[in-house]
Order: C-alpha cells, then structure tokens, then sequence
C-alpha cells in the first residue's frame, strides 16, 4: 500500500506543512567544530511528533531526506545532496525519523490534547536522547574522534534542546487550545454536531 493510499488529503497536507517548516527551521544555522551545526530543525521535528503522531510525522522527515537527497537545499545552511549522509551529520538525520516516530507514540498514545508531561518525555526521550543514540557514534566514526570525546563535545547542544523542549512544550498546548484539528482532531463544532440531542441536553 503506498504512502498516499494510507493518508487521506487532510493528513497529507498536515505533513507537507511540517516537512515545510523542517526546511524553513534550517534557514539559519550557527557551524560549530565538528561538523554539526546549531539548528532549530529538530524543533520542527518534535513538534512534528507531537503534533502529527508517529506515522505521519515519520513521513514528514522522509520527505525533508529524500529531498535532500535528491540535491534540493532543504537541510541547516541551505546543504544537500547524498554527500549529506555521508558527513558527520548523517546520524542525526537518520534519528530525526526515529526521534519523531518515538515522539509520536509516547504523546499521543490516548485521544484527547497532548498532556503537557507526555510532551516533555516525548520530546526528551525521542527529540534528544533518540537523535543522540544514532547521531554522536556516527559522529565518531565519520570524524575520527574517539566516542568519549565526542559526546562530551556534544553537551554544547544539550542547553539548547533543553530550550526547543520548552518551547514544543508550551507552542503544543497553545496549538491545541486554539486550533485542535491541526493534531487531527475533529472540531468541536463537527463533535457537537456528530452527539445525540439528548447528550447535549
């Protein structure tokens, strides 16, 4: 079954938007040694999973990768082609899709707004830990510096994801609140509409 057969209109639009705004968070980038810059696209990618869920923001990324790929400047500093996953950021970019699809399944496990807690774990666990876990040994080895070194270089970023958690945290929760559907959700209106009479007496 292919992807656009699994996804109807609404949901292929919703994750053309956040494939979007990975790109358009990549517009600026500050290069640090090592080879990996500052960026917010892994903003973009938890909220993604938050927002989106496990799948589609899963697709989301793939979408950012294959376009990178094919050469298109979708990635930090406007880079891209397949020489992108052969650098030191490589890893990273594989763990953006893990990241977001772990995301997903820890924040949205029940209907309903994401709980500001499932949001933070989520983003933690899959927006920093997930993207570490495959991004810092490829690092290493593309780079040629031991694993220790590397991961204490990488503290530099720990601060900053910090700041991306908050800020998917409380950017999510005002989402919800003002504009539901955007996570899938019907409306209230269309939810009113859909319950008995006598539920809304």
């Amino acid at each position: 079954m292919s992807a656009s057969a699994s996804f109807d209109a609404r949901d292929l639009a919703r994750i053309a938007i956040f494939a979007a705004l990975i790109v358009v968070l990549g517009t600026v980038a500050v290069p640090l040694p090592g080879g990996v810059p500052v960026t917010a696209q892994s903003l973009a990618v938890m909220l993604a999973g938050v927002v989106l869920g496990a799948r589609r923001a899963s697709f989301a990324v793939l979408i950012v990768l294959v376009l990178a790929a094919v050469g298109l400047p979708v990635l930090s500093g406007g880079r891209g082609g397949l020489g992108v996953f052969l650098g030191p950021t490589a890893g990273y970019l594989i763990g953006w899709v893990v990241g977001a699809f772990v995301i997903g399944l820890i924040v949205r496990q029940k209907a309903g707004g994401p709980a500001w807690w499932r949001i933070v774990l989520g983003t933690v666990v899959g927006g920093i830990g997930v993207i570490y876990l495959f991004g810092i040994p490829v690092q290493a080895w593309v780079t040629g510096v031991d694993l220790p070194t590397t991961l204490l270089a990488s503290a530099v970023f720990l601060p900053g994801d910090l700041l991306k958690v908050a800020v998917a945290t409380v950017l999510t929760r005002a989402l919800w609140r003002a504009y539901p559907r955007a996570f899938g959700a019907p409306a209230r209106s269309e939810v009113e509409a859909r319950e008995p009479a006598d539920a809304r007496a």
